[in-house]
């Protein structure tokens, strides 16, 4: 048995820093840094959740090509299982050129026709689902196999088997609403939506507004990623705003949604209960983003906790 089951995509991030689209105006442009490291919301998720000590299976879909057993290799280093993995031959692993911005903001370049947004409900066996007692599905709008009837059938089978299922999401393609999303939210016990992605849903702008419509089409409880304002947690037994760490140095915000998911899972793994754990969430992100990539930031326990002990207190509004 594992502790966390991570489903959704990995992928290499070519990282050019600082460059933004506007500067690639001439043949060629003198970046700063060019690095390579693990990227994609499930790998990011798997990555840091294994440095945090816990035991981590990954569910992902790879290319039989050099791409991927790079992945592959970085997933053995960090323990991080993948027996349930599907390799596909003549599959092009995903990779992305992620341009970081002068203001740690990034763009990227995706390659659609790779297995980023490749990952279906067929590619998850039965048995592979079982095997944490926490599931969390990292990439909710990212793969159009993987669409509401298919996340349903997937999410209902998590229930079924009596598992924690937390979900992450990307921003909408096709103008998906809370009406759309209805039929998935009731299974899940938390959400980690940006507030960008939230709004975009709900059509609303205050948090505390998102929270409560989404609460009121089933969901059980919500986390407003809120950037360097920290985030916004609402069940049906609390409201509360936590505040980011606010010594922060951001250099790169690639993968800072995926670490604070990855910290909130850790800390419920243990036990704590939703606004600690958003705490210990908020922690994890300030790491991430003061390294360039991902995958870099969060190194172990002790420095997240570090930096927990420190964080500001959140403010209960119920």
């Amino acid at each position: 048995m594992y502790d966390i089951t991570v489903i959704g995509a990995a992928v290499l991030d070519v990282l050019a820093h600082p460059v933004s689209g506007s500067d690639l105006t001439c043949r060629s442009w003198p970046a700063e840094g060019i690095s390579m490291a693990p990227g994609g919301d499930a790998a990011n998720e798997a990555t840091a959740l294994a440095r945090l000590g816990r035991k981590v299976h990954l569910i992902t879909k790879l290319g039989d090509d050099m791409a991927g057993r790079l992945l592959l290799s970085h997933f053995r280093e960090n323990k991080i299982s993948t027996e349930g993995s599907v390799i596909e031959k003549g599959l092009d692993t995903g990779i992305n050129i992620v341009l970081v911005d002068k203001n740690a903001e990034r763009s990227f370049i995706t390659n659609k026709n790779s297995s980023l947004r490749r990952l279906r409900l067929s590619d998850i066996s039965p048995e592979a689902l079982k095997k944490s007692p926490i599931v969390s599905f990292a990439s909710i709008f990212v793969s159009p196999l993987f669409d509401i009837p298919a996340m349903e059938a997937l999410f209902s089978s998590v229930k079924k088997n009596g598992q924690l299922l937390c979900a992450d999401m990307t921003r909408c393609k096709n103008g998906e609403t809370l009406e759309d999303l209805r039929p998935i939210l009731p299974y899940i016990d938390y959400l980690f939506p940006n507030h960008e992605e939230a709004k975009a849903v709900s059509g609303k702008e205050d948090p505390e507004e998102i929270a409560d419509a989404f609460l009121a089409h089933g969901l059980s409880c919500i986390v407003i990623k809120l950037g360097s304002r920290g985030c916004y947690l609402k069940n049906s037994q609390v409201s509360a705003f936590v505040p980011a760490y606010p010594d922060t140095h951001c250099i790169d915000t690639t993968g800072a949604g995926d670490n604070f998911a990855a910290g909130f899972l850790s800390a419920l793994s243990e036990g704590m209960e939703p606004v600690k754990c958003a705490r210990f969430a908020n922690a994890a992100a300030s790491v991430a983003v003061e390294s360039i990539g991902a995958c870099t930031g969060v190194r172990c326990t002790e420095q997240v906790l570090e930096r927990y002990r420190r964080m500001p207190a959140a403010e209960r509004i119920q």
